[in-house]
């Protein structure tokens, strides 16, 4: 979910990258395939069963609630009750079905009862989205080790878990597709956020290996898929623990839109790897035909981006506990604050 190579415009070889991005972008065909229309969104989605992660907030409340405008069942995941309450009411108002379960993804007890209840309530359950994902920010000896264990025991234990449950009950049911979110730094690791780049790289290996397991068993209809975002604009930011020192800040960001509809065409049209947008294909395939120069020159980037926020004071953020007063929405408002830090200087 994060960024890198914003600043590709000011490079020596910004003319043979930006050709780079351009072949991928059209090669991809957009990467992740655009967003369903809504007579797409009632043949392919209509009555079927989505387990969500992480569904309170950002990404995973996106999509949810654009599941249930689509006229899907959706089993809501995330570990603050009274906010999945919210997000399912708005999935029945958009003309879905919805079923709450307060579940921390960490736990492996609470994500077999999680599937448990899911199969429970409808019967089956057609594609699981592991979305439920923490991170921290910061110099990687500056972070309490804990912290770097949470990140770990949150965004790939979690993951595991859920991939764990999910393909139990696909291999009872014949059918399933497992859709979990890695991000650019799945392939493109960044400073400051080194145990978050560890797991993202994880959950691509993750799926890639899943995909080989099921291809030797013959189970044809069960399909795994694992989307890139670029970073976006979600509540992320302003609950992951940060130890930098300064306001955790980003860009360019994308919102978080391309990666909703991403996640909902992974779910009907699943792929291997399904990059979203140009800047995430572009640094990708840049990637492969020039690593060192990329990492570097997206590290450089990204601590510019670092350093440029005002001071903040250390914070352990949303990584044990849910935090009071921070956004439930699906944006964050990430880039209005930006804005105005930057207006105030």
């Amino acid at each position: 979910m994060l960024s890198l190579l914003p600043l590709l415009p000011l490079a020596p070889l910004a003319a043979p990258l930006a050709v780079l991005a351009v072949g991928a972008f059209v090669l991809s065909g957009c990467g992740a395939g655009g967003g369903l229309s809504a007579e797409q969104g009632q043949r392919k989605v209509a009555g079927r069963v989505f387990v969500v992660t992480g569904a309170s907030s950002g990404l995973g409340r996106g999509v949810a609630v654009k599941l249930g405008g689509y006229g899907a069942s959706v089993v809501l995941a995330a570990r603050r009750g009274a906010v999945l309450e919210e997000v399912a009411a708005e999935v029945r108002a958009a003309g879905g079905q919805a079923l709450v379960v307060v579940t921390d993804v960490s736990d492996p007890e609470a994500v077999r009862r999680l599937a448990e209840e899911a199969v429970e309530r409808f019967g089956r359950i057609d594609v699981w989205v592991n979305n439920a994902g923490i991170g921290v920010i910061g110099r990687f000896e500056d972070v309490p080790v804990q912290d770097h264990v949470r990140v770990v025991d949150v965004n790939l234990k979690g993951v595991i878990y859920g991939s764990h449950a999910a393909l139990r009950q696909f291999r009872v049911q014949g059918h399933g597709v497992l859709v979990n979110v890695g991000s650019v730094e799945s392939r493109l690791p960044l400073p400051y956020q080194a145990s978050y780049a560890a797991t993202k790289h994880a959950i691509l290996g993750l799926g890639n290996a899943l995909r080989q397991e099921l291809r030797l068993a013959g189970q044809t209809r069960i399909q795994v898929a694992t989307v890139m975002p670029w970073g976006i604009d979600t509540p992320w930011w302003e609950v992951a623990g940060n130890y930098s020192g300064h306001s955790p800040r980003v860009r360019p960001m994308d919102g978080p839109e391309d990666t909703v509809d991403a996640v909902i065409h992974a779910a009907i049209w699943p792929r291997r790897e399904v990059p979203v947008g140009w800047k995430t294909e572009g640094s990708l395939l840049a990637h492969q035909v020039m690593p060192v120069l990329v990492e570097r020159m997206g590290a450089d980037a990204y601590h510019g981006n670092v350093v440029s926020g005002p001071p903040a004071p250390d914070r352990v953020g949303a990584i044990y506990e849910p935090m009071e007063g921070v956004p439930t929405g699906v944006e964050g408002g990430v880039r209005a604050r930006m804005a105005r830090e930057d207006a105030g200087r």
